[in-house]
């Protein structure tokens, strides 16, 4: 009998849980105000290209005014509060996400273009559990391993990345918060929303004016926070070149700093691994989140006796990925965020095919409104090649082969980037020594792109410093 193809019916979430107002102003010392400036800019639909609102573009001024209200809040209010109180406003706002999930997991997906599947299941739920975890860890402190009675920095600028708007958030905000600082953070200028919308939460759960501010704007906006002189400290997730600047920002200054910064993940699959399970892995390794991820398996390292069987697994899988409107729940991979990031993709995916490379998608129709980049692996692929080297941020995955564990260590390692890496064997005494080897600050066993707020996460090299997540995610909020 001849098998036939199910399609899938349309299953689109309803946007009418989301109220998008036209403009939005600066959340400073806990109330919305227009820019000094009086200056804005537009946020859009990366699915559609429609104008979803204006955003208010934060200047110097707004940045003084900010950080002028945290240090109000942080030495008058929040560094005096015991931990136990600051515990009860991180568990209110916890369980308040969790109320008002629907609503930022339609919103996340509508100004990110990210599949309503994973901020649904994936982005919201962790960014809740951040400050469940936190709000535990507020009247504990002494207990994390820094001393008797460790202290609060101050006034913590954090300046977040797109790919994460509401997950990055709460990576930041928890833990400083939970250790007794106040909060100016910027969300990317293209995915202000959930943020904002972060903001009335900070309203309903009546947080002390001053201790968390968010400032929308653009590269200058995150610039004149770091070098702010009354930031002590300066949290950032982003490229590795804006990692570059900011440390030069700050040095000669005693404000503390932690980088999570770019990679160039290898995801290395053994000739024992479980085909099928590896396969799942490999997709949700790259093609999660449309490949923005910074520790995405992007680097597919297979032992040259299983390449073959590997490949045509996952390529059938790929067959079966849906492209398209982010709040369909069957939509597996969503929009490309921008414009600029699809021409970036664009751009190195035909490099790869230049330097010889062999480029194949799955036939995927693509709207013709938004940003959209199919699935895309390349075969033939060698160190040499820029696609192997460069962090390409989008759904496009590079296929080497190795013969040895020396060799695929030797591989995995030859790259600026150590954020993550992944291992698949049914050994584990070799996931052991792996480990061990690979110069990532997470290595997953038979699993990739998981994720939990008592895990450390974190990078060496090019990746940055600094450890988020966890007991260690306090450290860099606390003297």
């Amino acid at each position: 009998m001849a098998k036939t193809q199910l399609d899938y019916a349309p299953a689109p979430e309803s946007r009418s849980v989301v109220d998008i107002k036209p403009s939005y102003g600066l959340f400073i010392d806990g109330e919305f105000r227009d820019t000094e400036s009086g200056r804005h800019f537009k946020t859009i639909s990366p699915s559609t290209e429609e104008v979803l609102a204006e955003i208010a573009e934060a200047n110097d001024a707004d940045v003084d005014l900010a950080v002028k209200a945290a240090r109000r809040a942080y030495t008058r209010v929040w560094s005096k509060m015991s931990g136990a109180e600051r515990g009860k406003y991180l568990f209110r706002i916890a369980r308040i996400l969790q109320e008002r999930a629907r609503e930022f997991a339609v919103l996340e997906s509508i100004d990110n273009g990210k599949p309503i599947k994973e901020t649904r299941d994936v982005d919201v739920p962790i960014a809740a559990a951040h400050f469940f975890y936190y709000a535990g860890w507020a009247d504990k402190l002494s207990y994390a391993g820094y001393g008797e009675n460790p202290q609060p920095l101050g006034v913590a600028g954090q300046v977040i990345p797109w790919n994460f708007p509401l997950l990055m958030l709460a990576w930041k905000i928890a833990p400083a918060l939970a250790a007794g600082n106040t909060v100016v953070l910027k969300p990317a200028e293209t995915t202000p929303l959930t943020a904002l919308l972060f903001a009335e939460i900070c309203q309903q759960a009546d947080l002390p004016p001053g201790v968390v501010n968010i400032l929308t704007g653009a590269g200058d906006t995150g610039r004149a926070i770091v070098a702010h002189p009354d930031v002590d400290k300066v949290a950032f997730t982003g490229s590795t070149e804006v990692g570059r600047m900011i440390a030069k920002t700050v040095a000669g200054t005693d404000k503390r700093v932690t980088l999570e910064l770019g990679g160039k993940a290898a995801n290395i699959v053994f000739d024992d691994a479980p085909v099928d399970q590896a396969v799942e892995g490999i997709v949700n390794g790259i093609f999660f989140n449309q490949g923005h991820v910074c520790c995405a398996g992007s680097r597919l390292l297979v032992q040259e006796s299983v390449a073959d069987e590997v490949l045509t697994r996952l390529k059938r899988r790929m067959k079966s990925l849906r492209v398209g409107d982010p709040l369909d729940k069957n939509t597996d991979i969503g929009a490309i965020n921008s414009a600029e990031q699809l021409a970036k993709i664009r751009e190195l995916s035909a490099i790869g095919e230049a330097e010889g490379a062999e480029r194949w998608s799955p036939k995927c129709d693509l709207p013709s409104a938004g940003f959209w980049f199919p699935p895309t692996i390349f075969t033939g692929v060698s160190q040499a090649h820029r696609i192997a080297r460069e962090e390409i941020f989008g759904p496009v995955l590079s296929v080497l082969t190795f013969r040895t564990p020396k060799e695929a260590v030797e591989k995995a390692n030859n790259t600026p980037f150590g954020l993550s890496a992944g291992v698949w064997t049914d050994k584990g005494s070799l996931i052991l020594w792996m480990a061990s080897q690979l110069r990532a600050g997470v290595v997953w066993s038979n699993t990739f792109n998981r994720f939990d707020p008592a895990s450390p996460f974190g990078g060496y090299k090019e990746s940055g410093y600094g450890r988020e997540g966890g007991r260690h995610g306090l450290e860099a909020y606390l003297r």
